[in-house]
Formats: structure tokens, sequence, C-alpha cells
């Protein structure tokens, strides 16, 4: 099993930023492909970002492509995502999501673990 937490969640203004993390526990984290993924009410789940095994591979959502970077560090089992640019449009809730293979696609809902989420808040 991995477990998942995420952080860095909070209230900023349009155009500012936020770093969220996300620190895993439980298995060996190179194992696994990495993800953020955002939820707001009465909205599906959408895919943000993803990371390969050593970072090497990278994905983003077109909406988000220029702002927003996602990295890991192996040594601190940490996924993070660096939001720039903040748009109201970006508030939702942020998840993070693990999968050792990407079986079901690095942007699909299918990865096998996931975090309770983090708050992120960009007022207008």
């Amino acid at each position: 099993q991995v477990h998942l937490v995420e952080s860095g969640g909070g209230l900023v203004q349009a155009g500012g930023s936020l770093r969220l993390s996300c620190t895993a526990s439980g298995r060996t984290f190179t194992d696994y492909n990495m993800g953020w993924f955002r939820q707001t009410p009465g909205k599906e789940r959408e895919f943000v970002a993803a990371i390969g095994w050593y970072g090497a591979m990278k994905y983003y959502t077109d909406s988000v492509k220029g702002r927003f970077t996602i990295s890991r560090d192996n040594t601190k089992s940490t996924v993070y995502l660096q939001m720039n640019s903040l748009k109201p449009e970006d508030t939702a809730i942020y998840y993070c999501a693990a999968d050792r293979t990407w079986e079901t696609g690095w942007n699909s809902l299918g990865y096998a673990f996931w975090g309770q989420g983090t708050q992120v808040t960009v007022s207008s």
C-alpha cells in the first residue's frame, strides 16, 4: 500500500503562486508514477499533471501548460506542483495520485492510490 498526503494549498490572489507537496509512504517511491488531479463542486475530477518514476516524463493538461510545473524529489518521497500565474478557474481541491505502471493512462482516473486532497482557492 501507498499512503499519500497533500499539503501546500491555501488562498491566493489571481496571478499569485502556490507550491503543492505530496509525500508518499509505504513503498519504494521510485516505483510509482505520480499525478495531480483537481476537482470542484459539481464537476468531475480532472487531470492536471503527471510525472514518471524518475522525473524524465512529464505531462500537463493544456490549461496549465506554461504556468504549472510538476517535479519530484525521490530522496524525500515527495512530488511537487509549482503553480504560477494562478487564475480563479484553478480553484479546486487538488489530489495527488500514484500508480506503478500507468496502465490506465497518465491522465486517467485509474491511478491505484489517492490522497485526500488540499484546497486551492484563487480570488479574483
